[in-house]
């Protein structure tokens, strides 16, 4: 290094004094193509060893060919030390800026708002198959490249200036400070500390071969890799250009936009099937006509007109059969046990379409089910989520009183139905309030109710609402489809209309509870038995209620006891639940039959109560029941009907029961 520093001599300090003007494009273009070898080593030195020779080769050109300004570039500020043994003094600021350049840039603390953009792919030709490095050198090489792999980039630059640049400590800390170097004497400290080995007799190891990146020899590939990576490559085009095909169908395509419009609810279409994309176009959506249920062969939701202001909306019925077939992740979707949630065999019939509350509203019948689809009125979430709600309801079978109303909307605990087109008057009633006739509940000319409270979730047994539409009687339990509650025996169930019917219900209504969400279609409850109580009590009625599923399976069934009111006063206070059954054939026209029991206690409160309170085992059976017989902790038998034993607190007792055809029947369980 000392004999190539006494070949050339420094700069003369003068020509590191400042210099006031504009070194213009042309100027640093003959500097860098005069001096480009020794601006790519210098970029080459600095660069992060990490990578591969090969790729460091390559960004060393680039940060040099990229340094080239594309406008002239103000060089006022600290003076730059022009390139030593420069023989024209005045190309010493192009050099200083294009240098200034490649190290900002090999630094990384060049901060262009453009350096976070993709770079865009070399411009041909290009030779492809080669990787290109520098020449091998010897053991000083390889023991300098170690040294250098060990400083930091500030380092590495310091050292380049002060080895291959010539330049005095003093030009190499302005130099460092120019190009954004925040601590250039910790800079210089790490360079000063590298060992360069010695040499050869003419050159410093740093000018050698092993690091000029302009002396390079080519070398192939991997060729097997290659070959299967082309063949990979046409593999994967082939694959775009069928699926661009595809893409290119007419339709509405597999976009986000969907067929309710960009940014919609709706996902991307799935299926290019003829059913389904007619099911998605609102002109073939089918519509009963304002007369069609008085000459209707059946009274069911097929004959229910298209009722609402916005019936003839293109838009809005587009978006809701698009969310139908295809719903977003915005959308919240519930379905009753047992109801499928997928799109349309093919085009739907239309019920309803308008304004409810502060929801649009949109009520759809295919056949099997009623969907409801409901989206904000003023364009923001108000209907729970960003795409709206889509609501599934099975109703398949439904006929006359089954299909006197739907539930049009929720909002702060009240409930708006949309009535059947045969239903002459609404009444809301109280179910646990049997005589009272309730309040009238006014529809607008579509049969759309106004808003009527419905039970609360979790809420205390005081009230439990109910819709009377002539004389059938329905209820709300969180469903799109309000269930119908029905008295009397099983193959015959009746209205709840008397008073009798009335009274049984009063004690039964708060038992609904635990149907909410079920997929109900009908709840019956039937007196099978009123049984004498120990002691001139009274006498106890047995109900069994049973609900119904619009499925088949899932069906529900439970045995109460109504025994009088303490002191002997008349009310409406909840039946006790002695038995329960999930699904079976109890209670229902395949088996109208059904045996009950419970421990009861006497209290001096009844007229002819026992007043040491005494426990009594009574169980109670319907009409084909002939006999009654207890085992385990309670024992005794009874002809026909009904038994009543005494018994123990906490005792346990068996019951079987005879049928007239001496069939054995167990207790409801």
């Amino acid at each position: 290094m000392e004999q190539q520093q006494a070949a050339t001599p420094r700069p003369d300090p003068t020509s590191a004094d400042r210099f006031d003007g504009l070194v213009d494009v042309e100027q640093a273009e003959a500097a860098l193509v005069e001096h480009y070898p020794r601006l790519v080593r210098l970029a080459y030195l600095i660069l992060p060893p990490g990578a591969s020779r090969s790729r460091r080769v390559l960004a060393a050109h680039a940060v040099v060919q990229r340094s080239l300004p594309r406008r002239p570039t103000p060089a006022r500020g600290p003076a730059l030390p022009a390139p030593c043994g420069d023989p024209d003094p005045a190309a010493a600021p192009g050099y200083a800026c294009v240098r200034l350049r490649v190290l900002r840039t090999a630094l990384g603390t060049r901060r262009r708002w453009w350096r976070w953009l993709p770079v865009p792919p070399p411009t041909l030709p290009r030779v492809w198959g080669l990787r290109l490095s520098p020449r091998s050198g010897g053991a000083d090489e390889l023991a300098l490249e170690q040294a250098l792999s060990a400083l930091s980039a500030p380092g590495r630059a310091a050292f380049a200036l002060c080895g291959p640049e010539r330049l005095t400590e003093a030009d190499a800390l302005r130099v460092l400070a120019a190009a954004g170097v925040a601590d250039t004497r910790e800079a210089l400290d790490e360079a000063a500390r590298v060992a360069t080995p010695a040499g050869s007799r003419d050159r410093s190891p740093v000018e050698s071969a092993e690091f000029d990146p302009c002396a390079l020899q080519a070398r192939p590939t991997d060729l097997i890799r290659r070959r299967q990576h082309v063949r990979a490559v046409l593999a994967g085009g082939a694959a775009v250009l069928v699926c661009g095909g595809l893409l290119g169908l007419p339709g509405d395509g597999w976009g986000p936009a969907g067929a309710d419009g960009p940014g919609g609810a709706a996902a991307p279409p799935y299926a290019r099937n003829a059913a389904a994309q007619a099911a998605l176009d609102p002109a073939k959506v089918t519509a009963a006509a304002a007369t069609a249920w008085r000459s209707a062969a059946r009274q069911d939701f097929t004959a229910w007109p298209a009722r609402g202001d916005r019936v003839r909306d293109r838009e809005l019925l587009r978006r809701a059969l698009a969310v139908w077939a295809r719903p977003g992740a915005g959308v919240r979707v519930a379905a009753t046990p047992g109801t499928a949630a997928g799109p349309a065999a093919g085009p739907p019939q239309l019920l309803f379409a308008g304004v409810v509350d502060h929801a649009v509203v949109v009520l759809f019948h295919d056949g099997l089910r009623v969907v409801r689809y409901a989206e904000a009125a003023d364009g923001a979430d108000g209907s729970g989520g960003p795409g709206g709600t889509l609501d599934f309801a099975r109703t398949d079978g439904a006929a006359g009183m089954s299909a006197d109303a739907v539930v049009a909307g929720r909002t702060h605990g009240n409930v708006r139905y949309l009535t059947a087109p045969w239903v002459a008057s609404a009444r809301l009633v109280d179910l646990l309030k049997p005589d009272a006739a309730g309040r009238v509940v006014h529809r607008d000319a579509n049969g759309l109710t106004d808003p009527v409270p419905t039970s609360a979730p979790g809420a205390t047994c005081t009230a439990w609402p109910a819709l009377r539409t002539g004389g059938e009687l329905l209820t709300d339990l969180a469903e799109p489809v309000p269930a119908r509650l029905t008295y009397g025996a099983p193959r015959e169930p009746g209205a709840v209309s008397g008073p009798r019917a009335r009274t049984v219900w009063a004690r039964t209504a708060c038992q609904l509870a635990v149907l909410r969400g079920q997929g109900v279609s009908a709840v019956n409850s039937w007196e099978f038995a009123r049984q004498p109580l120990p002691g001139g009590a009274g006498s106890a009625t047995w109900v069994c209620t049973r609900a119904e599923t619009w499925r088949g399976a899932g069906s529900l069934t439970f045995a109460q006891v109504q025994t009088p009111a303490a002191g002997g006063r008349s009310g409406a206070a909840p039946g006790a639940a002695v038995a329960r059954a999930d699904g079976g054939t109890a209670c229902g026209p395949r088996a109208p039959r059904v045996l009950a029991g419970v421990l009861w206690k006497a209290t001096g409160g009844h007229p002819g109560g026992h007043p040491d309170g005494r426990w009594w085992l009574l169980a109670a059976g319907s009409e084909q029941v002939t006999s009654i017989t207890a085992t385990g902790g309670v024992r005794g038998q009874a002809a026909g009907r009904f038994l009543a034993v005494p018994a123990k607190a906490g005792d346990r007792a068996e019951l079987t029961a005879r049928l007239a055809d001496g069939e054995r029947l167990t207790t409801l369980r």
